[in-house]
Formats: C-alpha cells, structure tokens, sequence
C-alpha cells in the first residue's frame, strides 16, 4: 500500500501519534522508577503505581482509537449534557469526596479526579458555544459576559476542593479559546485584569495559596527559602548534571522528594537523565505543540480550529506548569505533566483529548486530498482536452481525394 494511498485512507498524524507514545512509553517507565517508596508507604509492592498505570494507559489509548473516529461534530449535540455531568461530579466531590493531602479533589477512594475531567469538557463545552455565538461574540453582554458566567461556575467548584492550578488552567482555556474564536483585544485584556484581581482575592483568602506565592518570591530571591518541594526538585535537578544518574539511581526521591511519581517527577526525570534527558522531554512537548497548531490550522472548519487549539494549548500548558514549579520559574501548583505522572484521570482525559485532536487532523486531512485530488482531476482533464485539440490538427486533402 502505497504511501499517498495510506494518507488518503487514513489522513492520521503519525508523528503526533509517535510522540504520544513515545511521552506515555516513559511515563510508565519513570513512575516505576519513582513510584517504590510512596508505595512501600501505602504497603504495596514496588511496582502497584506501573500495574494501576499501565491499566489507565490502555484504557485511555482504546478511548483514543475510538475518539479518532468519532466526527468531532458529533459532540455539538452532548456539549451540554457533558458539561452538565461534569458540574455534577465536581459537586459529588464537594460532598462526598475523598480527603487527599488535606484536599477533597478526588471520588472512589481517590482513582478519579473529576477536576481532570472538567478541563476537556470546558474546552469542548466552550468551543461549541463560542462557534454559536460567533455573530455576537465581541458584544459583551452576550459573548464575554456569558463566557466569565460559565468559567466561574466551573472554577468555583474547583476552588471549593480547593484546587488553585486546576481552576487557573480552566480560566487560561476559556481566555485562550476566546482568543482564537475572535475576540476583541480589550475583552482580552479585560479578562486578564479580572483574573488578576480574583487571584490577589483569593491568595489573600486562602492561607495555602499565600504561602505558595510567599515562597515563590522569596525562591526568587533565594533558592535556598524557596518551598521544600521546589528545594528537593532543584537538588535533584542539580545533581542529575548533564547526562543524569541512570534510570531508577535517584537519591532524592529515596529521601524525601515529595509526591515523586506525580507534581515532582520532573525532577527525577531531571536526575536521572540529565538536562539531556530533560531536553529532550520538553523538545516532545513542542513537537506536540507544532503538530496540534497545524491540525488547527488545517481543521476543516472553525469549530475544528477551536477544539484542535484548545486541546493542544491545554496539554502544553500543563506542562509549563509542572515544569515552571520544579525550576522555580512559578508558583507551587499541582498540575500534572501530561503521559508522564502517575494519575489516571490525567492521562486518560489526556488521551482522550489525543483521539479528539487526531480526528479533526483526520478529517482535515482527507478534505485536503479530495480538494487535491479535485483539483488534479480539474488540471488533467483540461490537459487531456487541450492535447485532444492540438494533437488533432486538420490536414490538407491529398490530391488523390
């Protein structure tokens, strides 16, 4: 089977694929390298964080091969019977949820986190509205105001678990979607100043969040009064040096590295492969960037674009984020870096939203090579026309006629 002929079949993105796999492969490698002491703590064996992991992952990739399948369209009519069932487990967690490291954020003895959830079900739920209102979309009474409406319902009942990242990241996608729907700039700008002023609010209503930013800046000033969290991932990071120690010789995770497998694992990637290593994870992340940007570019429509946006731009920015915090480049957060920390909410929302992204590539794709192919077939026949009429000429009777 030829190539072009795979393409045309397929349209899928075998390079955003690769990476995926690729980033999941060693994810499940690395939360088995940092997984054994959290797990010597929770009296289970060395390798239950891999096993429950690598059961998340295989699930996520068959709701992925299913989801790139699926006409992304298909979700216009379940956007707000999704979005809906999200609210109703961030409420669920609010009233019967499971205490995790003095937080409520998580149902059924802490296997499903539903503020993991919210975050594809905002960026679909968004998408489709702000497609259905582009009309009217720099109108603030029927575009921004509605926006900020239902980003605070959902960032409200994320701050009541209380989950500082999860909530930023849900008003980041609904500005950033906002962004690329078309949105004027002094709406932009008016969300970012009314993000700031909510922010300062709640750092000051909330002891954690103060010390997070306290710490932060005084990290700035001095690493060594940073937060312990950030001071081990910077240890960690230092003493990986350029090549690393070797996968599973981490001293800090053995020593003290908080939630290793998870927020942290950065760090132990960092140590035990270097800044090589560590280049080469975020170098995954921007070939994912660059491929989810040209599947938005080539979406067949505007609400491919949007979805396609969102989802890429999500994925990333939890990654700059877990990545910001071990370098002490941000705040503490708890946001996970995506294939790679343990959490299977995280990665099979993550993946989920993969399969979402491979279908709008998909499908644009193959719009792509039938407007090729219509265009081939326009050139072709006009050529075949003109040979016929030129190859055609009209001869003089010979004088035996």
């Amino acid at each position: 089977m030829s190539r072009r002929f795979r393409s045309v079949r397929t349209g899928i993105d075998f390079v955003l694929v690769g990476v995926v796999i690729t980033l999941v492969l060693f994810g499940l490698l690395m939360v088995y390298s940092a997984g054994p002491l959290f797990a010597a703590l929770l009296k289970q064996n060395a390798d239950y964080f891999l096993i429950r992991q690598s059961m998340w992952a295989v699930l996520g990739f068959l709701g992925a091969g299913v989801l790139m399948f699926v006409d992304y369209h298909f979700y216009k009519r379940f956007t707000l019977l999704i979005m809906g069932g999200t609210v109703a487990l961030l409420l669920a967690v609010i009233v019967i949820g499971d205490i995790t490291f003095g937080a409520t954020r998580s149902l059924n003895e802490g296997s499903i986190r539903p503020s993991e959830v919210a975050k594809l079900a905002t960026i679909l739920y968004v998408a489709v509205w702000l497609n259905a209102k582009k009309e009217v979309l720099n109108d603030i009474t029927f575009g921004l105001l509605p926006l900020i409406f239902i980003l605070g319902i959902v960032g409200a009942l994320i701050m009541l678990q209380p989950d500082f990242s999860a909530a930023f990241t849900i008003i980041i996608l609904g500005a950033v979607l906002f962004f690329l729907a078309g949105g004027e700039w002094r709406q932009i700008a008016l969300v970012v100043v009314i993000t700031l002023i909510l922010g300062w609010v709640i750092i000051n209503l909330y002891p954690t969040g103060k010390d997070r930013v306290m710490g932060f800046w005084s990290g700035l000033q001095e690493p060594v009064k940073a937060d312990y969290q950030v001071r081990r991932s910077l240890e960690a990071i230092i003493r990986g040096g350029v090549f690393g120690v070797g996968i599973g010789n981490s001293v800090t995770k053995l020593t003290g590295l908080p939630v290793a497998h998870n927020d942290s694992i950065f760090a132990v990637i960092a140590e035990e492969t270097g800044l090589v290593g560590a280049f080469l994870l975020i170098t995954a992340y921007l070939v994912l960037l660059w491929r989810g940007l040209t599947i938005a570019r080539h979406a067949p429509d505007e609400l491919g674009r949007l979805i396609a946006g969102g989802i890429t731009i999500w994925i990333v920015l939890e990654a700059m984020l877990n990545i910001g915090v071990s370098v002490n480049l941000l705040p503490q957060a708890g946001n996970a870096l995506p294939f790679i920390s343990y959490g299977g909410s995280s990665l099979v929302s993550t993946l989920a939203g993969v399969g979402i992204l491979l279908n709008i590539g998909r499908l644009g794709n193959q719009q792509k090579q039938k407007g090729e192919q219509n265009f081939g077939a326009v050139v072709n026949l006009r050529w075949r026309d003109g040979r016929r009429r030129v190859s055609r000429p009209v001869h003089p009777a010979s004088p035996e006629e």
